[in-house]
């Protein structure tokens, strides 16, 4: 192919190709040089110009395929627009000869199209420069249209468009003989040619002024004509034909040429639309004989084109006009539904209601924004208030003769349904900001709405039911308003029919939202209907005038109040199961005994009392199958068995009674049939009703009357999705799915209505139900049983209906469903089975074809035997072979393919060779386009689900695609379908091969890959909508595997263009496309759609002015079906998150145009503040007006989704730059790069916040509120760089607060309010605002939710459900325990040391949003409402902890609900509980902290009942009173218990911050020393708690919680010493043993010093610990020694967390041997020593760690915890601690040894851990050290004078050290420091004498030399008494040797001079001490003593010096001296 990239056609190459590959390589040619003539030279392009004519005129003549030939005519156009147009002409003339030939042949027909295809595009591309041929052009085509076959003619349409685009004005003398010809073919026998008219037609319009004049009328017949006998496309091009034309006549574009015309009003137009709607277009004699005869002249055709007309008419005009006249337009359509020929009978009525709610809602839903379609709503309310008083007046009227006819009220209920179910459709789309609609009172429109429920009519009355549930779907508060108001009319007008009915029907719906309702409404309301239900029903009987609507209006209510749920019903289900009794006979002879007595109106009460009671029996089955218990069912089964029996009786009850009862029969049968379809076959398969409905069924499947409507309404449910595309366009994939389902249906059944089926009217939708008629309703639930029962009828049974039964659609529908549940039995039963399926694989109607494959399909499944598929496969293949016939073809040829759909491909190659060869054939059978479409839709199957064998047939099955995507005409586009399936398939089976250029043993990819994208290309080319839609999905796979090959430019602009298709399911592939390639090119993606604007002409890119992202924005907010619009939201969520950061202002201002984009201009308000002004929030504001942005009169959800989408670029940019949240940062950067950063545009999100929060749409409100938390939370901790001190939030106070008080108000729904105070809980405690005045203003709001929390659920909300209390209240309680959590502990970080300080400001650094408030004040405001609080906050945890008990404990539980929540709704309450325990329980117990369990009179709480059933010890009740004791033990074990149940198994989503409030209660709770004491003397307590914080530690990794439960284990370890000491001193006391060496045993281990694991608290600890150290250090595990992480490994490394981790654990570890006993202190230390010293020396092998100092003194704490241990000192684990301690000593020591790794690591650390340790283990570790650990010791010392001499400052370090643990030594025993002295004494003596000769110049040097002084006058105390003066005399001149004289002192350092000091202040404390000696070596040494005797006048003189005052000048000196000498 790549040859083919050339200018001039490589004729060489396309020479040496076959036939196939030619037109191949032409084709790939072609678009090549349309992509290359626009960009190439102008000068090559008319060089080569001549000698390309020729070949393209050579293509021309050679008989070019249909996409070959578009694309030929578009080059050679092209080619003269670029180069010379001269010679134009001449080829104009050759294409007019090659269309006059007279050659007819076949062969010859391909060029004369492709001429016709040449001409119009060369007068669409060169226009007026071909103005002379244009006459005789047009009159050639005109004359080759007249015998032209059916794509001459199509081309010929098409062709004549394209020349009337290009001439515009100028072809206007040849107007009338384009529209003489074009009618003709508007009214084709071929759909294509009609759709080429219409679009001739439209185009010819733009300029023939007189079509939408002087021939409108004439046009729009001919327009009818062409509807009839139409399909879906046919409808779609002349709708717009007509609807463009009526705007026109309407609202001109141009200036109408002759005075005689004039524009056509309103009226006139849709006089002329009503004219082809009531007749149609038949002419006058047909119309009058229909007439007389009584038939409906008008098709569903024709009305359904008009209604689509009426569309497209309405929308050309478009949102302004419709605005404006929406009032006479609502008239007219009024009019026309309401006329007697539209509604002629029941189907023409509903067909004609359909058509006007379409025409309503697709104009009022689409064009109008929300301040609009409230004004329609009115309007709407006018006109069936208009209405509704006419019926009124009318019946009230006295004289008969003025009375209304059953006419007239015919005509008004058809008015008021589709007013009434447009005013619903309106309501539900505005949501909450319809609340102004019905507030206004002049309106009045619930009470226009409610009015109709007393119309004559029951279809009128269930619209106007089915609008008061929109109603409050849109307004839940009017919810529990409208059903009293309904409830209370009911009651006082029960005497009246129509007001039984209607108002039963009202309350029905009503109950039906609150489905859609989260919010509820109150348990009490189902009480009052379950009320009214039962007085219905009691009193049916009462009255027979009105017996049958009690009845009706009775079981109505009953099966509505199944809707509410098993939490409602099962209260009322006893009552019921009595009602269900009532309404049948308690036996069979009491049913005999009915039978024999009533009349017809008898029995059609007790048929519709009885189908009543079966419906809410079905509704309890459906929405409350939890209640079905054991005992349920066997109380309705014998009902249901006397149900049964009646069906035997109804025959001749109709035979008796005639057909008014058949109705009610007909009833009667679908409840029993849904009934028994959702029990479980079992429970009635015994019983004799078993046989008695399998006979039922039989007569219902096989009556002929129940035929018409099977085909259509099961047939379809029955085929796979992929094989319905067979049929046509499936009506899912339509915008018009509402009408032109009508057409679907055909003429012998209507469309379903509400009035089949009151009791669907509480079904959960969100349009109104449409159930079928009665009669096919049963049909189809007969179906649905039988394929429920079939698997359980006796194999005879099975036998005798296969062979009986004749091929019937009922009976075959109900056959596949049974395929659907298990096998069909042995062989006797399968051979009827596959006999009737293979009759039906021949019949004539294709939907039952496709049924017959699929179940041949699933019965192969089925049966699952090889040999049984081979059969069916061979079997089709021999009819294949043989028959001639398209039925029989398209049957066996689909057959096949579901054989490999169900069988997953059959293993064989030769079978799959033989199948692929078949079908091959098959789809080159040109005579049957019908063939072609199933065999290739056949191939697409086997192609997909043949797997890995279909690799030898890729290149064949591709060469065939390809080549008949080339060859088939654009008129069989159900072939170019199956085609583009099948390329799809292809694609999709080559997958990830496609990746690589390279050749394998089947095919070349490099060539597969090319051949796919050019049939992608001639998909892309196809006028269909659903090809194109298939060349977009192949592309979309292709850029999935091959991105690289797939042309973006080329590809993103047919998207953009195509993403306002008329066609929905070819923008839900655009949409899917643009989602994928947003995930990889999002750049590349909008900068090729901004290119595209800057091509296309003004009027196509509107849609594209505001970039993609906003034109996505713009189709989410016109679209409705949800998967196109979630499909939008990823695309835009995709493109976000990819391109937000890089483009931060584009996105940010594009979701603030389209928040802006309302229709109510106050929701654009600017925001101004003045700080300074302490006034109210809302005088801070002034509301101006904006201008909207690009966008217009966007809906709340849109914008909502806006909303969301700023939230999600906030969360995205927190893991960017962090210049994003930092102001000085994001500034500096600014300056020096390009960028952009979210800090800079706060003040536009903090605007959008607000806007958003403030909206009249609650929703909108919701989304607001939470990007104004996001906003806190992220934003927070910003500083503001002008004010150094403060936050830049701090500007916004006056904002926040504003749009957080609507949320208050006394009307505002419970979730916006429950919402807005977790925004005040973050806003307070962010830290953001530290003056408390200002924060007084959110502070308020808080507080005044607690005043109404404290009015407690005994004062309910009448509008929601009782759980929207418990949601608000627990939502009101969690923020104030939020800020009280936070007050204190910023209180406490001020008081507290600097451990708390550091964890705290590492929490405020993991949590943004959590930041240092006030500290004191902010404590200050919540203080005086703890008292409330705290009770509130302990009633709440108990009511948590009472719900979260096991089901098995539901009887303790209150049978009256908690504090917050009642019985009713305790399911409900669970979930909100759940979400605010966890900071309630953490506030709690800070309170219990701060008043250390002190009960004090903390005053009443204003509560309405006791807190709790238990009251918490607040009961004043005498008998319930407790203690003090008693109270403080509840709320203990209720914290502790709270805590450790969700430790034990965390299952909330914010599981991370529960688990740390948990953790942070307890230790607020054992910071206290009453419930220390408490826990402490519990030990299965301790061990539990300590079990459950083990799990923990294992199982989450998050530093803070392990930080957190090491601190709780601390305090738990705590506690138990605690307890041990003082149970140690009180046997002291008690037993006199105060003065007693030895230690009574208490602690654990007792005598034997067993720990036993699961008891033992010591055993608990040690594991944690074990755990924490291992994980952090795993060269402490033995097991890991010679792991990766073990010895062997590079150093470890630990950050600042895991040494806090590491340092708790070892504290904890240390104190574990004070809470054993002696023994068993001894069967611990090992273990302890142990991973102390381990952790020693891994801090000496010098590991990274971020807080080494912390980890040093931490460990060093920790050996020191152990030693002091008074077990150390107990007389019987004296000796063994001694013991352990040397081996402890020993091992320390071994860190020396040269052969050891250890020695190349620092010394100076090692050194200070072992004179630590020895400082520690003093004499009684060295009394018995052996003769080599006291060696080894000495050489340690001795390395640490003499080693490192070269580094100076480890050196001092070190030496330092050493002295201080020589003269430790020294003092010691003189067993101990003999040997020390000995070897170490003359090394001190010779250090401290190298002094003078190098004095210390730095203090750590000077520390070390007067250390050294210090071990040498301890060596002099330690020697006996004989030897001492010797000492003195080594001693004294050392001391002599450290003096300075006075020259040499004033320049010495400070160092120096230091020891100077101190060594005089020595020799004058020592000297005395030992006069003798001193003057005796004074005298023999005259120089020491000149020099001690100038050191010591030196130093009198100095202070001397200091005492005397210093002396003050009288004259001030100036503080700043001016400088005077400048040299």
């Amino acid at each position: 192919m790549e040859q083919a990239h050339s200018l001039l056609l490589n004729e060489d190459a396309c020479s040496r190709l076959g036939e196939h590959q030619r037109a191949e390589f032409v084709f790939e040619w072609l678009r090549f040089l349309k992509k290359l003539l626009p960009v190439a030279d102008r000068a090559d392009v008319k060089q080569n110009q001549k000698r390309l004519v020729e070949q393209l005129t050579t293509i021309l003549t050679g008989s070019p395929g249909p996409s070959t030939r578009w694309l030929l005519a578009h080059c050679l156009a092209l080619l003269y627009r670029v180069g010379d147009s001269f010679t134009s002409s001449l080829t104009v003339g050759r294409c007019n000869d090659i269309i006059r030939s007279k050659d007819d042949s076949p062969s010859f027909l391909p060029s004369r199209l492709a001429a016709v295809a040449c001409l119009g595009a060369m007068y669409e591309q060169l226009g007026r420069l071909l103005i002379s041929s244009f006459k005789e052009t047009m009159a050639n085509l005109l004359k080759a249209l007249k015998g032209a076959e059916s794509q001459g003619r199509y081309e010929i349409m098409l062709c004549i468009e394209k020349i009337l685009k290009g001439l515009g004005v100028s072809a206007v003398p040849c107007h009338r003989d384009i529209f003489k010809a074009t009618r003709t073919c508007l009214t084709d026998r071929s759909m294509a040619v009609r759709c080429a008219a219409a679009k001739c037609l439209l185009e010819l319009q733009r300029e023939a002024v007189f079509l939408w004049s002087t021939e409108l009328e004439n046009v729009a017949s001919l327009c009818y004509r062409a509807f009839e006998g139409s399909n879906y496309d046919v409808r779609i091009a002349v709708s717009r034909l007509l609807g463009t034309l009526l705007a026109s006549s309407l609202e001109p574009k141009q200036a109408i040429g002759r005075l005689s015309s004039r524009r056509s009003c309103l009226e006139e137009v849709m006089e002329l639309v009503s004219s082809g709607f009531l007749r149609g277009c038949a002419g006058f004699l047909r119309a009058s004989g229909d007439l007389l005869k009584g038939m409906n002249s008008v098709s569903r055709d024709v009305r359904v084109g008009i209604t689509q007309a009426c569309v497209v008419f309405i929308s050309t005009l478009g949102g302004a006009w419709l605005e404006a006249h929406f009032p006479s337009l609502l008239s007219l359509l009024m009019d026309l539904v309401s006329h007697t020929r539209a509604t002629q009978n029941p189907v023409d009525a509903v067909c004609s209601r359909r058509c006007v709610s379409f025409i309503l809602r697709a104009s009022v839903g689409s064009l109008l924004g929300e301040k609009a379609q409230i004004a329609a709503a009115k309007e709407i309310c006018q006109a069936i208030s208009k209405q509704n008083r006419a019926v009124d007046i009318a019946l009230c009227e006295g004289n008969v003769e003025t009375r209304v006819s059953n006419t007239d009220v015919a005509a008004s209920q058809h008015v008021l349904v589709c007013a009434l179910l447009e005013l619903g459709s309106v309501l539900q789309d505005l949501g909450s900001s319809a609340a102004p609609l019905l507030h206004d009172a002049s309106t009045g429109m619930l009470d226009t709405v409610i009015s109709v429920l007393l119309h004559p009519s029951v279809s009128a009355r269930l619209a106007a039911a089915w609008c008061l549930r929109c109603v409050a779907i849109a307004i839940p508060a009017q919810l529990a308003v409208l059903l009293d108001r309904c409830s209370e009319r009911l009651n006082a007008l029960k005497s009246c029919p129509k007001a039984v009915a209607g108002y039963s029907a009202a309350i029905a719906a009503l109950l039906g939202a609150v489905q859609h309702c989260p919010l509820g409404i109150p348990h009490i309301k189902g009480k009052v209907v379950m009320g009214l239900a039962e007085d219905l029903l009691r009193s049916a009987a009462q009255n027979s005038r009105i017996s049958i609507q009690r009845t009706q209006g009775g079981w109505l209510l009953l099966s509505a109040l199944m809707t509410l749920g098993p939490t409602v019903v099962e209260h009322h289900l006893p009552r019921m199961l009595l009602l269900w009794k009532c309404a049948f006979p308690q036996s069979v002879k009491e049913l005999d005994s009915e039978l024999r007595r009533g009349d017809s109106f008898t029995w059609q009460v007790t048929l519709e009392g009885r189908s009543g009671a079966l419906c809410a029996m079905k509704n309890l089955v459906v929405h409350c199958k939890v209640l079905l218990s054991d005992d349920v069912i066997c109380r309705v089964l014998p009902l249901l068995s006397c149900a049964v029996a009646l069906l035997t009786q109804l025959s001749s009850l109709v035979k008796s009674y005639g057909n008014q009862l058949k109705n009610a029969v007909t009833v009667f049968r679908l409840r029993v049939y849904e009934i028994l379809a959702l029990l479980p076959p079992k429970s009635y398969e015994g019983k004799k009703c078993f046989d008695t409905v399998l006979k039922q069924l039989w007569h219902d499947l096989t009556g002929p009357e129940n035929m018409a409507c099977a085909e259509l309404s099961l047939l379809p449910t029955l085929c796979h999705n992929q094989d319905l595309a067979l049929l046509g366009p499936a009506l899912q994939d339509m915008d018009q799915q509402y009408i032109e389902e009508q057409v679907s249906l055909g003429t012998g059944i209507g469309g379903g209505t509400l009035e089949y089926d009151p009791f669907t009217i509480f079904v959960k939708a969100q349009v109104v139900p449409a159930p079928l008629p009665p009669p096919a309703a049963l049909t189809v639930a007969a179906v649905q049983l039988f394929g429920v029962i079939f698997p359980h009828l006796t194999i005879q049974q099975r036998c005798n209906i296969f062979t009986i039964l004749l091929i019937r659609l009922n009976f075959f529908s109900s056959f596949g469903l049974a395929l659907d549940h298990e096998t069909l039995g042995p062989e006797e039963v399968q051979k009827p089975g596959l006999s009737l399926l293979l009759g039906a694989l021949e019949s004539s109607n294709p939907l039952l074809r496709c049924v017959a494959a699929e179940g041949l399909a699933r019965l192969a499944q089925v049966l699952n035997e090889p040999n049984f598929t081979v059969s069916l496969s061979l079997m089709s293949f021999d009819k294949l072979k043989i028959a001639r016939d398209a039925v029989t073809r398209t049957g066996h040829s689909l057959a096949l393919g579901c054989l490999y759909r169900y069988m997953g491909g059959i293993s064989s190659p030769q079978h799959l060779s033989a199948c692929v060869g078949v079908l091959f054939t098959l789809s080159q059978d040109n005579t049957s386009p019908e063939v072609q479409m199933w065999s290739l839709h056949s191939l697409s199957m086997v192609v997909d689900l043949a797997g890995p064998l279909y690799r030898s047939h890729i290149d064949a099955s591709l060469t065939l695609v390809l080549r008949l995507l080339l060859l088939t005409p654009h008129t069989h586009v159900e072939v170019q379908q199956s085609l583009g399936r099948c390329l799809n398939a292809l694609i999709t089976s080559l997958g990830p091969d496609l990746q690589g250029c390279r050749i394998n043993m089947f095919w070349d990819s490099i060539s597969t890959l090319t051949s796919c994208l050019v049939g992608c290309a001639v998909m892309q080319d196809s006028p269909d909508c659903l090809v194109q839609a298939q060349a977009i999905t192949c592309l979309q796979q292709l850029h999935m595997f091959s991105p690289r090959h797939v042309n973006l430019a080329s590809l993103v602009p047919s998207l953009c263009v195509n993403l306002c298709s008329l066609y929905l399911s070819l923008r839900r592939a655009v949409v899917a496309c643009l989602r994928q390639l947003a995930q990889r090119e999002t750049v590349e993606v909008s900068e090729h759609a901004v290119a595209l604007v800057k091509e296309l002409p003004r009027r196509d890119n509107t849609q594209l002015e505001v970039g993609l992202e906003g034109a996505l924005f713009s189709l989410l907010d016109r679209e409705s079906d949800p998967r196109l619009r979630q499909d939008i939201k990823d695309t835009l969520v995709q493109m976000m998150s990819s391109a937000a950061e890089s483009e931060l202002a584009h996105w940010l201002k594009l979701c603030k145009d389209v928040l802006s984009a309302s229709s109510d201009l106050a929701a654009t308000t600017l925001v101004e503040t003045n700080q300074e002004e302490d006034a109210d929030d809302s005088s801070a504001f002034h509301a101006k007006h904006e201008h909207s942005g690009p966008f217009n009169n966007l809906r709340w959800s849109t914008r909502v989704f806006a909303v969301e989408c700023v939230c999600r670029i906030i969360v995205q940019c927190e893991s960017g730059d962090p210049a994003h949240f930092d102001m000085v940062l994001a500034q500096e950067q600014r300056l020096h790069e390009s960028t952009d950063f979210l800090v800079l545009h706060l003040a536009d999100l903090v605007r959008m916040a607000f806007m958003a929060a403030t909206d009249h749409s609650e929703q909108l409100r919701l989304a607001g509120l939470q990007m104004l938390l996001v906003i806190i939370h992220k934003f927070a901790s910003v500083t503001e760089p002008e004010f150094p001190g403060h936050v830049i939030l701090e500007q916004y106070q006056a904002i926040v607060g504003a749009a957080l008080r609507p949320a208050f108000s006394v009307d505002a729904p419970p979730d916006v309010t429950a919402k807005a105070c977790q925004v005040c809980s973050a806003w307070i405690t962010s830290g953001v605002v530290s003056d408390l005045r200002d924060l007084r203003r959110v502070h308020q709001l808080l507080a005044s939710s607690l005043v109404k929390v404290q009015g407690g659920r005994d004062v309910p909300n009448p509008f929601y459900n009782e759980s929207t209390f418990t949601m608000e209240t627990l939502a009101v309680l969690k923020a104030w325990a939020e800020v009280y959590i936070v007050a204190v502990q910023s209180t406490r970080q001020k008081e507290s040391p600097a451990w708390w300080h550091q964890e705290q400001q590492q929490e405020q650094c993991e949590d943004p949003g959590t930041a240092e408030t006030a500290g004191s004040g902010l404590l200050k405001l919540v203080q005086g409402d703890l008292a409330t609080l705290s009770r509130l906050w302990l009633a709440a945890l108990q009511d948590h902890a009472l719900l979260t008990l096991p089901p098995t404990y539901a009887s303790q539980l209150p049978t009256t609900g908690g504090s917050f929540y009642s019985a009713e709704i305790m399911e409900q309450a669970r979930q909100h509980y759940c979400f605010a325990w966890a900071p309630i329980l953490h506030a709690t117990a800070l309170w219990l902290n701060s008043t250390e369990f002190i009960m004090v009179d903390e005053g009443p709480a204003n509560l309405s009942r006791p807190v709790t059933p238990t009251s918490m010890g607040q009961s004043t009740t005498l008998a319930s009173i407790k203690s003090p004791e008693d109270v403080n033990t509840e709320r203990l074990h209720l914290i502790l218990g709270i805590s450790v149940e969700f430790l034990c198994s965390p299952h909330s989503q914010n599981q991370m911050e529960n688990i740390t409030s948990c953790l942070h209660a307890l230790q607020a709770l054992l910071n206290v020393p009453w419930p220390r004491s408490k826990v402490g003397n519990d030990q299965a307590l301790t061990v539990e708690l300590l079990s459950v914080l083990h799990r923990l530690i294992v199982t989450r990794e998050y530093p803070g919680v392990q930080l957190a439960v090491l601190e709780l284990v601390r305090q738990v370890v705590c506690a138990a010493q605690e307890h041990v000491r003082e149970k140690r001193h009180s046997a002291e006391v008690d037993d006199g043993a105060a003065e007693k060496e030895t230690v009574p045993e208490f602690g654990e281990g007792r005598d034997t010093g067993g720990l036993v694991p699961g008891k033992s608290l010591v055993f608990g600890a040690m594991e944690l610990c074990l755990c924490i150290l291992v994980r952090k250090l795993p060269q402490l595990s033995p097991r890991l020694a010679g792991s990766p992480t073990g010895q062997g490994a590079l150093p470890w490394s630990l950050n600042d967390s895991d040494c806090k981790l590491v340092t708790l654990a070892l504290c904890i570890l240390s104190e574990l041997p004070s809470i054993c006993s002696p023994e068993g202190s001894v069967s611990v230390l090992p273990t302890v020593l142990y991973l102390l010293l381990g952790v020693l020396k891994e801090l000496v092998r010098g590991f990274v760690a971020a807080n080494r100092g912390i980890l040093v003194s931490g460990a060093l704490q920790a050996l020191r915890n152990v030693l002091s241990s008074p077990m150390s000192r107990a007389e019987k684990s004296r000796a063994a601690w001694v013991e352990f301690l040397r081996s402890a000593l020993s091992t320390l020591l071994e860190c020396w040894d040269t052969g050891n790794i250890y020695t190349l690591i620092s010394p100076t650390l090692l050194t200070t851990y072992e004179i630590h340790y020895i400082n520690i283990f003093q004499v009684d570790v060295f009394m018995n050290l052996n003769s080599p650990l006291r060696q080894k010791q000495t050489c340690t010392l001795q390395t640490c004078f003499t080693e490192h001499k070269n580094i100076q400052s480890i050196r001092s370090v070190v030496v330092c050290r050493s002295y201080q643990l020589l003269a430790s030594v020294f003092q010691g025993p003189t067993a101990v420091a003999g040997p020390f002295i000995q070897a170490l004494g003359g090394q001190l003596v010779g250090y401290l004498q190298q002094v003078e000769k190098s004095r210390p110049q730095t203090a750590t040097e000077l520390q070390a030399v007067q250390d050294g002084v210090r071990a040498m006058e301890a060596l002099v105390l330690a020697a006996e008494e004989t030897h001492r003066p010797q000492l003195v005399t080594v001693l004294l001149p050392i001391l002599v040797s450290f003096l300075l004289d006075e020259n040499t002192l004033a320049s010495a350092p400070a160092a120096s001079r230091s020891l100077h000091e101190s060594a005089l202040r020595d020799l004058m404390r020592i000297g005395p001490q030992h006069s003798a000696v001193f003057k005796t070596l004074m005298a023999s040494a005259p120089h020491m003593k000149a020099r001690l005797e100038a050191a010591i006048k030196g130093n009198q003189e100095s202070v001397s010096a200091k005492a005397t005052p210093p002396q003050v000048s009288g004259k001030h000196i100036p503080s700043i001296q001016l400088k005077t000498n400048f040299l």
